[in-house]
């Protein structure tokens, strides 16, 4: 297995990581109210959202195309 792919897993779970904790905040008293007047979420967890959803496709596709070519032995 070669460093692109054990990047690439480890982008998964840190991604996974702040996906859930994001989801976790959306449920919060102060995140439902906020969504409630202004109609979105806070700033932070936007972001979280976003930089969490990044890093599990960022690592999903560097599991499957990190490994590049594979040379062949003479």
């Amino acid at each position: 297995m070669g460093i692109a792919r054990i990047l690439g897993f480890m982008l998964v779970v840190a991604g996974t990581f702040f996906l859930a904790s994001a989801y976790r905040a959306t449920g919060s008293l102060s995140e439902r109210a906020m969504e409630t007047f202004t109609g979105r979420y806070t700033e932070r967890t936007q972001r979280e959202l976003a930089i969490g959803a990044a890093g599990v496709v960022g690592g999903v596709l560097l599991i499957a195309f990190g490994g590049g070519k594979k040379r062949g032995r003479r």
